[in-house]
């Protein structure tokens, strides 16, 4: 029979799938005899049960009952007692945070009799009638949808008409009576007044707020599986808002955005813990909770202590103090920014926690991406509008705009200004580069979804006055309206008018070979996890790189060599006019005359570029684009056409390249006249552009250079096609003194080239996936098209994860990279293998490669060091696959 609800002393953290990580983590505190509220933890399997059939699983409320009579005997509190009333806290809890998107629900137990128990009991009927309103209003915005702010109006009326110490019991009495019309307004029924029945409709509106709109979007952007579910946490209430000696907070064990060991985080006075989380009371930080509760605090650090070495890892902790006793609700490895990422890992290091395969699998390449994004120009800027917590480091320049809608909906970049978020404010959240708040603090909602999502975050702004209604903040006698330009620094948490200027960031300026100064904590951790990736690593990284200028950059970010030399590139601006001369030349001799005038030209590109990259490989790709591409449109052409001749003019060679392109034009260029095929119907073309890059080899190695070029043929689909162009490769080279060996490969780009890869190595010496291609003839898109128009649609019905131009499609795509590598290496042992498609700087597709055993990705040269990391990554996951705590 299946077990549907386990006690926190059942678990532990290994069982994350089944228990959520909220409850696989309360279990492991509870085993190492910490001060944990006791509870039950009912499993995602439950959830998913529910979910599939709509009802609750048979026998859930009966093992549910059955482990609150535990905590009822444990605690000798009865949950409806009217005297001494057991009260609970249901919480949601997936494998994966989520923070703010799914539901918990308070106080639990209460009703009109109840509330007068708990007065009793707490001597406090001010906190009883406060949490009873508590209840109503998240049982009533959580289970039956009543709007937020249909209790929030309430609220605040009576807070308004209350003094500097807030509403008394009696107008705390009075907004539940207000409270409960509200909800059987909307509701249709009076609020629930038996225990059990808010228990079982809490924990049903839990397991329904997986798929809230809000949570699906947040699993989508991050990339979280639909199908998992979500635990529900079950445990007795403790409470914060008992008076001045109790109160709530979260603590970090070390700074989520710098990763500087210390104190950090937030601690509200009298509150319950989602006080804290939604920002709507400014907190202080944690360290003036030595100063109020030295025992709790003291009590507090070393509980940190020991999760963080038992965890091996930065910990966040959600806590309670109820009149002087700790209670905590919540650990888990906590969220960090890139630059926290890099500085903890590296610090654990030292510290003997972890090892550095452990560290380099902690960090990865979408945070190095991050490290590399410019930084305010802080000599620039002018003197700071306000100033807030900075919450999640970045520099962000937008428009204001002031809500979720506002922000989903703008042209270019904003800036979504709020006095605090919710989780309703996530798609604004996703489409903004950055958030600003004027409450809130560093584990604010805003501040903990910004930092997860990789956004510059400042909160806690408190000079800003904020009116959404009237499309404005205040700062002073300065009013910044919707639209107008600020810039925001989630580092100092200062907000400035207008646009400041960037400077790049010292991590790209490392990476890129510049002196910074080795004392920067975050640039050494860099250098040191990105040395041990490269030492790790078996794949080898290369650079997409057409110019010499791209090459130097390329071979500074650390590529070893050039993967990808588009020479169609070298065909552009001036160099265009000898093209069309190429095209439209009527016989053999202006064709000669042609090629003849690009071939000193691409051999002087080619000298440079084999320079730039003495001594490593450089794979020239032969010219792969239809000849069309570097003629004018045909509109434009038909245009400048048509006013010559309606002004009685020779439109000349104008109407020379109008017939050339009408006479060139295809339905699907991308699958016409390209490629290998332009190699084999345009005589010389191939054999101008393999001399070019013979004749700059062989000048190179005269000049004492060690040129390592390759020639690649495009869109090659049959072993015929490669054989005839390698035999005029062949011919070519060997009419050029001092060339060296100069391998001859192809390009795997259409599904037969993949199918027929055995083939094909006959003739081959190397292959290079493009992947780009090979994704657009798999599935049969064409990238420019769908991307803009239906992409959208499949990611949020679930087709797609993420884009398969994104990251490899690894069930097809990757299956044709699988089968045409184990293929083309039963033919020939020592072929070589690589990617040369965008794909290559994805940190999850260079996972594939690797696994797939390719010998090397290429990507463009900034995400050389992101494909560097994700290669180390990839092979050390095996080994830490077992001992990495998350």
């Amino acid at each position: 029979m299946v077990t549907y609800v386990y006690d926190f002393v059942e678990g532990d953290r290994s069982r994350s799938d089944l228990l959520g990580g909220k409850g696989a983590n309360l279990a492991e505190m509870t085993r190492l005899g910490l001060p944990v509220p006791p509870g039950f933890t009912i499993t995602t399997d439950a959830c998913r049960a529910y979910l599939a059939d709509g009802r609750v699983p048979l026998r859930l409320f009966d093992e549910v009952n059955a482990h609150l009579r535990e905590i009822e005997v444990r605690l000798d509190r009865r949950l409806g007692d009217p005297h001494d009333p057991l009260l609970l806290a249901v919480r949601s809890g997936g494998r994966y945070s989520m923070p703010g998107m799914m539901e918990t629900i308070l106080d639990i137990g209460l009703n009109d009799t109840t509330v007068a128990g708990l007065a009793a009991r707490s001597g406090d009927e001010r906190f009883a009638w406060d949490s009873y309103r508590r209840l109503i209003q998240m049982f009533g915005r959580t289970v039956h949808g009543v709007p937020a702010e249909e209790f929030e109006r309430e609220l605040a009326s009576v807070r308004a008409a209350a003094g500097p110490d807030g509403p008394d019991a009696a107008a705390l009495r009075e907004l539940v009576e207000t409270y409960k019309k509200v909800f059987a307004a909307h509701v249709g029924q009076d609020f629930p007044q038996a225990p059990h029945a808010q228990l079982y409709s809490a924990i049903r509106a839990v397991f329904s707020s997986w798929n809230a709109e809000r949570a699906v979007l947040y699993r989508h952007r991050e990339h979280i599986p639909d199908d998992l579910g979500t635990a529900v946490n079950v445990m007795a209430m403790v409470f914060g808002n008992l008076g001045p000696d109790s109160g709530t907070g979260v603590a970090f064990t070390r700074d989520p955005a710098t990763g500087a060991p210390g104190v950090y985080g937030d601690y509200l006075r009298d509150a319950q813990g989602e006080d804290v989380v939604a920002g709507i009371r400014n907190t202080v930080p944690l360290a003036e909770l030595e100063r109020i509760d030295p025992v709790s605090f003291r009590e507090l650090k070393r509980i940190m202590g020991v999760l963080e070495r038992h965890y091996r890892d930065l910990c966040d902790v959600e806590f309670t103090i109820e009149r002087g006793r700790l209670w905590m609700l919540q650990t888990r490895v906590g969220k960090r920014t890139p630059a926290a990422a890099f500085t903890i890992a590296a610090q654990l290091v030292d510290e003997g926690l972890i090892t550095l395969d452990e560290a380099l699998h902690r960090v990865d390449g979408a945070q190095l991406a991050r490290l590399m994004f410019p930084a305010f120009d802080l000599a620039a800027a002018p003197p700071p509008l306000a100033t807030g917590v900075g919450a999640s480091p970045g520099a962000a320049v937008g428009r204001v705009v002031f809500d979720s809608a506002a922000a989903v909906a703008a042209d270019g970049p904003v800036i979504l200004v709020r006095a605090e978020t919710n989780p309703d404010d996530l798609p604004g959240m996703i489409a903004a580069r950055g958030v600003l708040t004027s409450r809130g603090g560093k584990t604010s909602h805003a501040a903990v979804v910004a930092r997860g999502m990789g956004r510059t975050c400042v909160c806690g702004a408190e000079a800003l006055r904020i009116d959404p209604a009237g499309d404005a903040f205040t700062v002073g006698d300065r009013v910044v309206r919707a639209g107008e330009l600020i810039s925001i620094d989630g580092t100092t948490g200062n907000v400035y008018p207008g646009e400041v200027p960037v400077v790049p960031s010292p991590v790209a300026r490392h990476l890129a070979g510049e002196p910074v100064g080795r004392e920067d904590r975050l640039v050494a951790a860099v250098d040191r996890l990105l040395a041990h990736a490269d030492a790790a690593r078996r794949l080898g990284v290369r650079a997409n790189a057409d110019t010499p200028a791209d090459a130097r950059r390329a071979r500074a970010f650390g590529a070893a060599g050039i993967g990808l030399c588009r020479t169609e590139h070298m065909f552009l601006g001036a160099r265009r006019e000898l093209v069309e001369r190429l095209i439209l030349a009527d016989d053999p001799a202006e064709l000669t005359a042609a090629l003849d005038a690009l071939l000193p030209l691409q051999r002087a590109d080619f000298v440079d570029i084999l320079a730039a990259m003495d001594g490593v490989p450089v794979t020239v790709r032969l010219l792969d684009p239809p000849l069309h591409e570097f003629l004018p449109p045909l509109h434009e052409l038909t245009a400048r056409v048509a006013r010559a001749e309606a002004r009685g003019e020779d439109p000349g060679r104008d109407a020379a390249l109008l017939a050339a392109v009408r006479r060139m034009h295809e339905t699907n260029p991308m699958l016409g006249l390209r490629g290998v095929r332009l190699g084999l119907v345009v005589p010389g073309l191939f054999a101008m552009q393999v001399r070019a890059v013979a004749e700059a080899a062989a000048q190179r190695v005269r000049d004492g250079g060690d040129p390592r070029p390759e020639i690649m043929v495009p869109l090659v689909a049959d072993v015929r096609e490669l054989t005839v162009v390698r035999a005029e490769v062949q011919a070519v080279l060997a009419t050029v003194p001092d060339v060296p060996p100069i391998p001859v490969g192809t390009m795997v780009e259409i599904p037969r080239a993949a199918l027929t890869a055995g083939d094909l190595a006959r003739a081959a010496q190397f292959f290079s996936f493009g992947t780009n291609d090979l994704t657009q003839t798999t599935w049969a898109f064409s990238r420019d098209d769908v991307e803009g128009s239906f992409f959208d649609t499949y990611q949020e019905r679930g087709i797609f994860g993420v884009s398969p131009f994104e990251t490899i499609d690894a069930t097809g795509v990757g299956r044709l990279v699988r089968l045409a590598t184990a293929e083309g290496r039963a033919t020939r042992g020592d072929l070589t293998v690589g990617v040369c498609g965008e794909h290559g700087g994805d940190p999850d597709s260079v996972a594939f490669f690797a696994d797939a055993g390719l010998d090397y990705v290429s990507c463009s040269p900034y995400r050389v060091p992101i494909a560097r990391l994700a290669a180390g990554r990839a092979a050390v996951a095996a080994t830490v696959a077992g001992s990495d705590s998350r």
